[in-house]
């Protein structure tokens, strides 16, 4: 049984998501580090594991989190896509049973907002929400302001980033902390509406509400 310790201490798995960092980070893009990939991992387990899935789901939900943006080799656009094929040949090398192996494919295949992902399965759920919950400052490579994106302003705009889950009333919370002279609190809203929307999505896929806090105000 494949298990997330073997699969993080495979070098060839390092050896992609570090290049596939590096490439994006030649565009410009945020930080899709190896620190992401374990943070996603944690959050995606603990989502699941909180609210009494199995623990074997919730395993799953960690190796697709850890391997969740490995299409980052190949391109930044449709990385979902492309991570989602290569985990299948990643995978089946390590012998993994077919039903698990399409569980975290159809997870990594739909993580994207920009591509139309959905909550396809348990999985897919927790790692679309531990995925939009990780923004942060830290993450934007840019030192320039006036080169900014959108994105990068957003993000650099999050000075800290929470996600709550209380299984006993059934309620997913996102928690965020923004710097208001970097971009507003409707602004920021404003431009991220389509990932919340995704996460409210999957939190009902998994029988919760979600919400959003920013600076501690209920916008969700």
């Amino acid at each position: 049984m494949v298990d997330f310790l073997s699969l993080k201490d495979n070098p060839a798995i390092a050896d992609y998501l570090q290049l596939g960092n590096i490439y994006i980070g030649n565009m410009g893009a945020l930080e899709h580090n190896f620190q992401h990939a374990e943070k996603i991992s944690s959050l995606t387990y603990e989502i699941l594991a909180k609210l009494g899935y199995e623990r074997r789901e919730a395993e799953l939900g960690a190796i697709a989190g850890y391997l969740h943006d490995i299409g980052n080799l190949v391109s930044r656009y449709g990385h979902g896509m492309s991570g989602a094929m290569l985990a299948f040949y990643i995978l089946l090398d390590l012998d993994m049973e077919p039903g698990e192996i399409a569980t975290i494919m159809g997870a990594i295949g739909n993580h994207e907002e920009h591509a139309d992902g959905k909550a396809v399965n348990n999985v897919a759920a927790a790692l679309i929400l531990a995925d939009k919950s990780d923004v942060h400052r830290s993450r934007v490579r840019k030192t320039d302001m006036a080169a900014f994106t959108i994105r990068d302003r957003v993000n650099y705009a999050v000075t800290r980033s929470g996600l709550a889950v209380d299984p006993d009333q059934k309620i997913i919370t996102m928690q965020l902390e923004i710097d208001t002279g970097v971009c507003s609190v409707m602004e920021y809203f404003e431009i991220f509406l389509t990932k919340m929307l995704m996460c409210r999505h999957a939190a009902l896929h998994l029988n919760c509400r979600f919400r959003l806090t920013i600076n501690e105000v209920q916008l969700l």
